[in-house]
């Protein structure tokens, strides 16, 4: 039986994980830079140490809807592969929570129906504490919704 160590956030009242070895800080909300034209879901960048860095909205691509900023949202940066290459991404949070150890028999395969998300955009269900704990896939979310080569070009490290 193997484990993940895994952050855990909220969306929307929902709680979702990243694996830890993903996560590379946690931030309270910083001033934020619209990009004209960008889709929604990656419609802004943020300066993480001095690089620029694209924010993804996970509540999109989960149809869920977008609140005004509370004093508990905060800014997860990952460190997720575009096109084959590392890339620093941030991604919004309601909230975060803690580090925790989700176990394969604690986790179950996605049903095909019966769910109001998409599947493909879930990587596996987990149990803890009678809680429901969504394991989102990030390739899948990224290249169903188009964005790919959007967060690409908004990343300086990325671009060609």
């Amino acid at each position: 039986m193997s484990t993940i160590e895994a952050l855990t956030f909220d969306l929307q009242g929902e709680t979702f994980a990243l694996e830890a070895n993903l996560v590379r800080e946690v931030l309270d909300l910083l001033p934020e830079t619209e990009i004209p034209g960008a889709p929604p879901f990656v419609g802004a960048v943020i300066n993480f140490r001095g690089r620029i860095i694209p924010l993804v909205d996970l509540r999109l691509a989960f149809d869920m809807a977008v609140g005004a900023p509370t004093i508990d949202n905060r800014i997860v940066v990952i460190e997720h592969p575009l096109d084959g290459e590392p890339a620093l991404i941030g991604l919004r949070a309601d909230k975060v929570h803690e580090v925790t150890s989700i176990t394969d028999d604690s986790t179950a395969e996605v049903p095909r129906v019966g769910l109001r998300w998409r599947a493909d955009f879930i990587r596996r269900l987990a149990r803890r504490d009678g809680d429901l704990i969504v394991i989102p896939d990030l390739d899948q979310i990224f290249a169903a919704r188009g964005q790919s080569a959007s967060v690409t070009s908004l990343h300086p490290t990325q671009a060609r």
